[in-house]
């Protein structure tokens, strides 16, 4: 039976659908390329030079929107950033600790506290379906940090849960923050980056080498990682994700995004060489399953609540509301 030709909506949909999908694998990747270039005395110094290199191309494209921050909106993408720093810090030094495969999935854990601490500040209790995938995603990872037998879990896998536990308050100071409310996504991008290289710069003197001799030392392999974390890492997946956003709805852009975990696993195990062992690789389905299952749970408890809610009406000219009264004010 021949196949229907594919319809220009559904050609649109794979011209955007698969860039959202290529950032998922970049990122999967990510982990590994990170743990191949990266020691415990090396960490600070790596991610300056990563973010030294993104900087720069990125201010080529945002430099007029960042000349149109006020200081209320720098000051707010200045805090963005310090905590921007605090996740890839904890991220990175927990990769050096554990495996690529690990990390990737335990730090997937973030799809499920979010919508938890979520529903914490909200006051609205989630859905028991949302429970039931938190719950199977916490089991997963139990399993999946036991390796090959019922072990302490490593110190690179309480960091890289830290880490999810880190993400998680900064997309939350992100929808909260008034500061930052309407800013231009490429100038706040920008913000944050230059605010995390400042932090990095401030602590490279306390993490071991020098950024000058880091440099000098690296092979031509490992240059091509580096790159790769800075360019591709980096750069075009703000950039993909800022186009696809403006293309496709939230949930499609999330759901594609939602598979970076899997692509950590896929990468870890062959071209990484890493065996999670019988208990890991039943951890990482487990995780797989839950966070998928948790972050469709979340979405369609999140669309019940928004037909229920009745929309407010716009201020009169009379009696403005304060933007973002109830979120903190930087």
């Amino acid at each position: 039976m021949p196949t229907a030709p594919a319809t220009p909506r559904s050609r649109g949909a794979w011209l955007t659908d698969g860039p959202v999908l290529l950032v998922a694998v970049v990122w999967g990747s990510s982990y590994l390329a990170t743990k191949n270039i990266t020691h415990e005395d090396t960490v600070v110094t790596l991610l300056l030079l990563r973010f030294v290199i993104a900087l720069p191309l990125l201010g080529l494209v945002a430099w007029r929107a960042v000349g149109r921050m006020t200081v209320r909106e720098l000051r707010g993408g200045g805090v963005l950033g310090l905590f921007l720093a605090a996740v890839f810090l904890l991220e990175t030094y927990g990769v050096v600790h554990t495996s690529a495969t690990n990390a990737g999935l335990i730090i997937s854990l973030t799809m499920v506290f979010t919508p938890l601490a979520e529903a914490a500040l909200n006051r609205t209790p989630p859905s028991r379906s949302f429970l039931a995938a938190a719950g199977l995603s916490l089991v997963g990872v139990a399993l999946l940090t036991q390796g090959t037998g019922f072990t302490a879990p490593s110190l690179g896998d309480l960091l890289m849960l830290l880490a999810a536990v880190a993400r998680t308050a900064t997309v939350l100071l992100v929808h909260r923050l008034a500061a930052v409310r309407g800013t231009d996504d490429a100038a706040l991008t920008f913000v944050q980056l230059a605010t995390a290289v400042l932090a990095f710069a401030i602590l490279s003197p306390m993490g071991g080498t020098p950024p000058w001799t880091l440099a000098a030392s690296f092979t031509g392999a490992q240059w091509i990682n580096l790159l790769y974390l800075s360019l591709m890492c980096t750069l075009f997946a703000f950039f993909v994700q800022l186009w696809a956003v403006r293309r496709s709805t939230p949930s499609r852009v999330s759901l594609l995004q939602g598979t970076e975990p899997l692509w950590a696993a896929v990468i870890g195990v062959a071209l990484g060489g890493e065996r999670p062992g019988a208990l890991g690789y039943l951890g990482a389905v487990l995780v797989l399953a839950g966070t998928t299952w948790g972050r469709r749970a979340a979405e369609h408890q999140r669309q019940l609540t928004s037909r229920r809610t009745p929309p407010i009406p716009a201020p009169t000219p009379a009696s403005p509301t304060r933007p973002g009264a109830s979120s903190p004010q930087v």
